[in-house]
């Protein structure tokens, strides 16, 4: 069946584990949501034919393609949404942008400070011809956290003070777990701090509305090599009997000032054994407190300090009501939403934004201090001093 509303081509390059979750929220999107363009798969993108067949017949897009240039220069394609290692973030987002094509592009924005400084010029550019773009931090879109935001700017809390922030897996704390790209430092930019550590900045950013405005922090490698993994091996993939060096880091610390004078303590690691993605957010002001835990994530604690001492408490909030964020498109209260879910609500956004002709948030500018937060850190890390992020 023909839809009513104008078609809105999606090109995704990149067809792995991001691959898969973007494609489950492409299919979801405008079947849950009444949504003013209709989403069509068109397109996945991989360096390999095959495989790219494979995942596009397997994930729902009509065709495949092994050139992501040519997909970007296609008349038929209106956004992009990019998928890969962030080693080719810049390339493909830039040139889709001036293609004039949307683009979604996966956190962390880029690998460095100055390749992100490329991509968000390119979009301001863009922006100024109705091309949109947007930074994929999908926590962001986990209805408990949006509520928390919902509470922060309405002032329920307070004046922040203190903001506390973990990112703990373990998916590599053995040491004989193989050297994937994520562990190369030319692919993936950086290790724990940039993978995960982005997303508990972003979020916290978000939360408080405010700005990381200076730095302390130490990283670590605890495994110097790992074996090579055979070629074409994915995350999980055959170890060979050769080794190699890991050059990012496996866990990062630091302590931060936010530009409002809120003190952070923030914590990301590939190396907390027992815990496979367990995020933890908790905000102290001068009204109360709110805290949030990912293994828990249809949860949202709330600390109101007007409250009599006797019967004051951390309340938990159960999320699933219709007038919490993004709740009423789904199923009747009570009944939990899960990880797949933010990257829906991502696409939602996305796609309303576009409609709308408005920035999509968070904008490539956005992906961009998070860039220049995860830099200051390792240079404190490097120089063993306090770094300021610059604005």
């Amino acid at each position: 069946m023909t839809s009513p509303r104008p078609a809105l081509a999606v090109a995704m390059i990149g067809h792995a584990f991001m691959g898969a979750a973007h494609s489950q929220a492409w299919r979801s999107a405008p079947r849950f949501f009444d949504l003013a363009l209709d989403p069509v798969m068109r397109v996945a993108v991989g360096r390999d034919a095959d495989r790219a067949a494979a995942a596009a017949d397997r994930l729902g897009w009509a065709e495949s393609a092994a050139d992501w240039r040519a997909v970007v220069a296609r008349d038929d394609i209106d956004l992009v949404d990019v998928c890969t290692p962030g080693d080719t973030h810049a390339e493909i987002a830039i040139a889709a942008l001036a293609a004039g094509k949307h683009v979604l592009c996966e956190k962390p924005l880029a690998n460095t400070v100055a390749e992100a400084e490329e991509m968000a010029a390119a979009a301001e550019t863009a922006a100024a011809r109705g091309v949109r773009s947007m930074v994929g931090f999908t926590y962001r879109r986990v209805p408990a956290i949006a509520l928390a935001r919902r509470l922060v700017a309405e002032g329920r809390i307070g004046e922040i003070r203190h903001v506390r922030a973990h990112y703990l897996q373990d998916w590599i704390a053995d040491p004989e777990a193989p050297l994937t790209w994520r562990l190369d430092k030319q692919l993936a930019g950086s290790g724990a701090l940039g993978d995960i550590g982005a997303h508990i900045i972003d979020l916290t950013q978000y939360l408080t509305g405010d700005r990381v405005r200076e730095v302390s922090g130490q990283l670590e490698t605890f495994v110097k090599e790992r074996p090579l993994v055979a070629v074409g091996a994915g995350l999980s993939g055959t170890a060979t009997a050769e080794r190699g060096p890991v050059t990012v880091d496996d866990a990062a610390v630091f302590i931060a000032r936010f530009a409002g004078g809120a003190l952070g303590v923030f914590e990301a690691t590939r190396f907390a054994t027992g815990r496979k993605n367990s995020i933890r957010i908790e905000l102290n002001g001068s009204a109360g407190s709110l805290a949030f835990d990912f293994e828990d994530m249809n949860v949202l604690e709330l600390y109101d300090a007007d409250e009599p001492a006797e019967t004051a408490g951390f309340r938990r909030i159960l999320v699933t009501e219709p007038g919490h964020p993004y709740v009423d498109a789904w199923w009747p209260a009570g009944h939990g939403l899960g990880y797949e879910h933010g990257f829906t609500h991502q696409v939602v956004d996305l796609v309303t934004a576009i409609a709308e002709d408005t920035d999509p948030a968070p904008t490539f500018a956005d992906g961009l201090q998070v860039q220049r937060v995860l830099a200051a850190v390792e240079t404190s890390s490097d120089t063993r001093t306090w770094q300021e992020v610059p604005t």
